[in-house]
């Protein structure tokens, strides 16, 4: 065991014990709200949405551990009423689940519809509550700052966590008087860059001036960090101008284990039904939640599987742990998800490697079948790819991560086996019929039930 591993697993025995105690290093300080995972939903997809539709949503969702939804929200759909209603009632009626607007300002909100639209909700059981008040947030709109003093004080004071993503943390920083916290929606990778780190999030800690989190857990700063993550992004949808990938093959993995390294307050999942933009951790089930055009790359291309790990990541998170730890009341998995051509199988369909990227995607984008697997002690996990030979991999105790190779000359289903059981995948492929399809299927062992 490694210094690091010693000073880890030595800071986690003593959180348990403080947990257990309900001590904490600041008992008179200690943060009056829980940690919280929420996912981020968009509302513009639920035309067509049922009361069945949401109670089987909100069921999935708390099955995985996610506390709630953040409902993004634009002032134009004319659904927006009745699903918003809709939604609350779900949530009411399932219990230990909460929802918050969050108001996307891509769009012109008028003052008084969001008024309007935090009273209707503000008491529901449903509504997250924290600090006493509702919490509310954004995509963008920092334009509306000025705003925001009006709305609380005709709410009654709310508790604002916008994404302000675009100003940056030492934008927000200058907006400290109007916000209780930030939520950052930088959780890709920039153009032509296969990994990310959580430099942009410890910027947005320094920024709203929250202190580090001590042993035996966060002291209650003034502001609150929510931080962002997700498991891919793909979208190619030319009325709106955007076709970019952003690496993927392990941003998964990797953003669960910055987030227990940093931290945050609270986190939120994007996406949780963004099927345009291949961030779903939650598959369409009518056609008309797919925006036109993102129906070419989205369907046959599961995602559900995404949810499988979370569980485990959650808890690590919450208890404040710095590697995720199995849940000992569940049985091991593991997840695999890849796309099912070469990147070079086609014609590049002019997409581009991240966000504002000078590369094409077709020179960023790895060929490799991504692994994260989950176990109690050390095992093994076996991928086959066609005819091949099955590749073993030895996990460790938590959480384990892998990649393997295709090409052009390693074709077939993908079949993945832990602990004699056996989930066999979409073929790999090199039969583009029109371009380069960028977005990945995803499967798991066991499957589920």
């Amino acid at each position: 065991m490694g210094w690091r591993d010693f000073i880890d697993s030595t800071r986690d025995a003593i959180a348990d014990i403080g947990a257990e105690l309900g001590v904490t290093d600041e008992p008179q300080k200690r943060v009056k709200c829980p940690k919280m995972v929420f996912a981020h939903y968009m509302l513009g997809l639920t035309v067509n949405h049922t009361a069945k539709d949401w109670d089987d949503e909100i069921r999935a969702a708390k099955e995985c551990g996610i506390d709630g939804f953040a409902l993004n929200t634009g002032p134009q759909d004319h659904w927006l009423n009745e699903q918003l209603a809709l939604a609350y009632q779900a949530a009411e009626r399932a219990g230990g689940f909460v929802l918050f607007i969050s108001f996307d300002f891509a769009f012109d909100w008028p003052v008084q519809q969001v008024i309007d639209l935090i009273n209707r909700f503000k008491y529901s059981p449903a509504q997250c509550i924290v600090d006493g008040r509702p919490f509310v947030s954004t995509f963008e709109g920092p334009q509306w700052a000025d705003n925001w003093p009006l709305v609380r004080q005709a709410t009654g004071d709310i508790f604002l966590v916008p994404d302000w993503a675009s100003l940056g943390p030492h934008g927000v920083a200058q907006k400290l008087a109007y916000i209780d916290g930030a939520f950052s929606w930088d959780a890709w990778p920039k153009g032509c860059n296969h990994k990310m780190g959580p430099d942009e999030d410890l910027m947005y800690l320094e920024a709203l001036q929250i202190e580090k989190p001590g042993i035996f857990g966060t002291p209650n700063n003034k502001h609150k960090y929510m931080m962002g993550v997700s498991p891919y992004f793909y979208t190619n949808l030319p009325q709106w101008n955007k076709n970019w990938y952003c690496s993927s093959e392990s941003l998964w993995y990797d953003r669960w284990q910055q987030i227990l390294e940093v931290q945050p307050d609270f986190v939120e999942i994007i996406t949780w039904n963004d099927y345009g933009e291949s961030s779903y951790i939650y598959d369409p089930h009518r056609d008309d939640q797919v925006v036109p055009g993102a129906d070419t790359y989205v369907k046959g291309y599961s995602h559900d599987a995404y949810r499988a790990i979370l569980p485990h990541f959650i808890q690590a998170y919450k208890q404040g742990k710095t590697k995720a730890k199995p849940r000992e009341n569940l049985e091991d998995v593991a997840i695999a998800w890849y796309r099912r051509t070469p990147a070079s199988a086609g014609h590049h369909g002019e997409t581009v490697w991240g966000q504002g990227g000078d590369a094409l995607a077709a020179h960023g984008a790895k060929d490799v079948i991504s692994v994260v697997a989950i176990t109690k002690e050390e095992n093994t996990v076996t991928v086959t790819l066609g005819d091949g030979q099955p590749r073993e991999f030895q996990t460790v105790r938590g959480s384990s991560y892998f990649e393997i190779p295709f090409d052009e000359t390693t074709l077939g289903p993908v079949r993945l086996q832990l602990n004699g059981q056996v989930t066999e995948g979409p073929e790999i492929h090199c039969n583009c019929e029109d371009k380069v399809n960028f977005n990945s299927v995803v499967i798991q062992v066991p499957e589920r039930r």
